[in-house]
């Protein structure tokens, strides 16, 4: 398997260097109804240089109209047409294998209703009323009786769907439970699996590609197992933004699927070039004035006396030392004092 060994450099900021900006929105550009930091100005800029922005999310409960006023409120216009739902993809999945106009068992909110009525599909609120198929996508008010309507349809044999299955979602207050923790709630009662279109799967990536026309595109994530899997999936490059759920100890451990093609701090990673890390030999590598080498089970974190670079550079050499060791598999080497040097 060929797998990547360290973040990438680019001479280029990365908003010259790739034409759109597929961008996931919770965690990345807010958390709950407020803006991250430093995301609605650094979105401007890249706008100004003449990068595309897209919002491409697996959150299915509102729809595309929705989230446009929700960011143009934070102060980042958009419009509906930029922002891309897994409540689409899944209802293109499904349009692909039922009878046009045929009814849908939908379990979710208005971005999921919106979506299967775009495609010419009829949805449903029970299992009762002949649906050719039944789908969830996450909503906050879906209850114990939507979920036992999907067990019914699905005990019954109709074909199951699914948004996506991504077991937590952010919030202001926190983590929350996300719609995978409703799909395993039927899984549960029914021993079925889903059809799933969202992150990190191709129907959300064919409906990103189909719905933008990007030509270099780069995917903008927190998560590893969603946006940067699925970036690795559909062969494009990516940056991790440490704004989400991903920390720098999981970024660390990822296997190769997971490893993104940059990593910064924030969305004022789309406006630099993004530094090269080197190889300093013996095992070592190096990046803005941090060296890492490993020694006794551990990264070993070495900053030289000249060096200007910040946090973000040591964990980059961190990252190049630690999948360059783990090869295909998941680093096991200790870097707990590496990263609390770093502060990270």
């Amino acid at each position: 398997m060929n797998h990547r060994t360290g973040p990438a450099g680019s001479e280029r900021p990365l908003d010259q260097a790739y034409d759109t900006a597929l961008l996931d929105l919770d965690g990345v550009v807010y958390a709950g109804g407020d803006a991250i930091a430093h995301a609605v100005e650094s979105l401007g800029v890249a706008r100004a240089h003449g990068m595309r922005l897209a919002y491409v999310t697996n959150n299915a409960a509102r729809t595309p109209r929705t989230v446009a006023e929700h960011l143009t409120r934070l102060g980042v216009p958009a419009e509906a047409g930029e922002v891309i739902t897994s409540a689409q993809a899944v209802a293109r999945l499904i349009a692909d294998q039922v009878p046009a106009g045929a009814r849908v068992l939908a379990i979710g909110g208005e971005g999921l209703v919106e979506a299967l009525r775009e495609r010419g599909l009829r949805p449903v609120d029970s299992a009762d009323d002949d649906p050719a198929a039944v789908v969830q996508g996450y909503s906050p008010e879906v209850g114990w009786g939507q979920l036992a309507e999907a067990a019914y349809a699905v005990n019954r044999g109709v074909p199951w769907f699914a948004s996506n299955t991504d077991l937590t979602i952010p919030t202001a207050r926190g983590t929350a439970p996300g719609n995978g923790a409703l799909v395993e709630v039927v899984r549960i009662a029914t021993g079925g699996d889903p059809q799933i279109a969202g992150k990190p799967l191709p129907p959300m990536h064919r409906e990103t590609v189909i719905r933008t026309g990007a030509r270099r595109p780069l995917v903008v994530g927190d998560r590893l197992d969603t946006d940067i899997e699925g970036a690795h999936a559909g062969g494009v490059d990516s940056l991790l933004v440490l704004t989400g759920v991903t920390t720098a100890a999981l970024l660390l451990a990822a296997p190769p699927e997971h490893r993104p093609t940059y990593v910064d701090a924030d969305l004022r990673g789309l406006l630099t070039p993004q530094p090269d890390v080197t190889d300093a030999g013996e095992g070592a590598y190096r990046c803005g004035g941090w060296t890492v080498s490993v020694g006794d089970g551990a990264l070993v974190l070495h900053r030289d006396e000249d060096g200007e670079g910040g946090p973000m550079d040591g964990l980059r050499a961190l990252c190049a030392a630690a999948w360059t060791q783990a090869g295909d598999g998941s680093c096991g080497l200790d870097a707990g004092k590496a990263l609390d040097r770093l502060g990270l």
